[in-house]
């Protein structure tokens, strides 16, 4: 019975060797199968040439190699940002997106849970609530998914940002199991600094990230400076107010030596003044980072609108001013939806 196995992205090199050795299986098996998973993105136990007929076999009895269907796939107009929505096994579903930078940088947005449990109001995930956690598999799926439609076009997955639907640190150890399961140098060899991952501020996940000591990189929602806008945007700040948060950031680089990325939003009329950035520039001094503007996406249960792009650059211009660097992101695929905060499944 299919219910019966396992998804084989669930399984790390070591429990995977464990099954091969119980299988009486010599161990170079379990390293061939590996390769075969995570350097030639081989999905069907039927691609697994090296290994012999009664050995696929197997592999196909104990492993289901496919958990995720591809449900609805849109590109952008412009072509460079595409967007598919995955049924998961239990029909929850999740939304991935592929960008497409220049002439070489493929970035990935990964989901690493259905829907989200933060409730931020901007945030088409956060509109729709929490479903569930995905698995460490359900992860890695995705980028693997990618990955093989890539190596069709002879390119590659070159970054990945944890910041699809969900809150990756309210799912901190299957997040992490994916990463280690990508970074590893036997398999798919991804750079740990090709990872970033943006959480809203759960400051216990932040102190054991930076006790980890990790070169993923790491960014935070911030968008207000004030405690009572932050608390209208995201609920999670009445449990992790801002100072609390700032200083569990200058923690994190103490410990690390490595930047935080702090994300904001802008709002028209909301978060976007000189006065917003002034203070915004007060709260940062200090501290090594980098603040990361990105104009509101529209979503439709927020009634926000975006920053003019005059509002925009004098944000921009008031934090370098005062010795904070800043990058205002380009925005992309908002056309499909595929923006950063505009990741949701309407409900049934």
């Amino acid at each position: 019975m299919s219910e019966s196995k396992r998804l084989i992205y669930d399984l790390s090199f070591e429990e995977l060797e464990q099954v091969v050795s119980e299988w009486g299986e010599p161990a170079y098996r379990a390293k061939q199968i590996w390769e075969g998973v995570y350097k030639h993105f081989w999905n069907d136990p039927e691609q697994f040439s090296p290994l012999s007929k009664a050995l696929r076999s197997k592999l196909a009895q104990a492993f289901k190699f496919n958990s995720l269907s591809p449900n609805i796939n849109l590109t952008s107009s412009d072509g460079s940002t595409r967007k598919i929505l995955f049924k998961l096994q239990d029909e929850q579903a999740i939304e991935a997106v592929l960008m497409r930078y220049g002439d070489d940088r493929r970035t990935l947005c990964i989901s690493t849970q259905a829907g989200c449990a933060m409730g931020c109001v901007f945030c088409a995930t956060g509109q729709m609530g929490f479903r569930r956690h995905l698995t460490t598999g359900e992860i890695v799926e995705q980028v693997l998914y990618y990955a093989r439609q890539l190596a069709q076009e002879d390119q590659q997955v070159t970054n990945i940002v944890m910041m699809g639907m969900g809150e990756p640190f309210h799912n901190y150890d299957a997040t992490m199991q994916a990463i280690d399961r990508l970074n590893d140098p036997t398999g798919m060899g991804l750079g740990a600094r090709r990872f970033t991952i943006s959480t809203v501020g759960l400051i216990p996940m932040i102190e054991r990230f930076a006790e980890e000591k990790r070169q993923v990189n790491l960014a935070i929602s911030l968008h207000a400076t004030d405690d009572k806008l932050r608390s209208e945007m995201l609920p999670i700040n009445d449990k992790y107010p801002i100072k609390d948060l700032i200083k569990a950031c200058h923690d994190y680089v103490e410990r690390t030596g490595r930047r935080v990325t702090f994300e904001w939003a802008l709002i028209h009329n909301e978060n976007d003044s000189p006065e917003q950035a002034q203070a915004l520039a007060a709260l940062l001094k200090g501290l090594l980072c980098h603040v990361n503007v990105i104009p509101l996406n529209p979503t439709a249960g927020y009634a926000g609108e975006k920053s003019s792009k005059d509002r925009v650059r004098s944000f921009c211009d008031t934090l370098e001013s005062k010795g904070i660097p800043c990058t205002i992101r380009v925005r992309r695929g908002i056309d499909i939806q595929a923006g950063c905060g505009q990741l949701a499944i309407t409900a049934e």
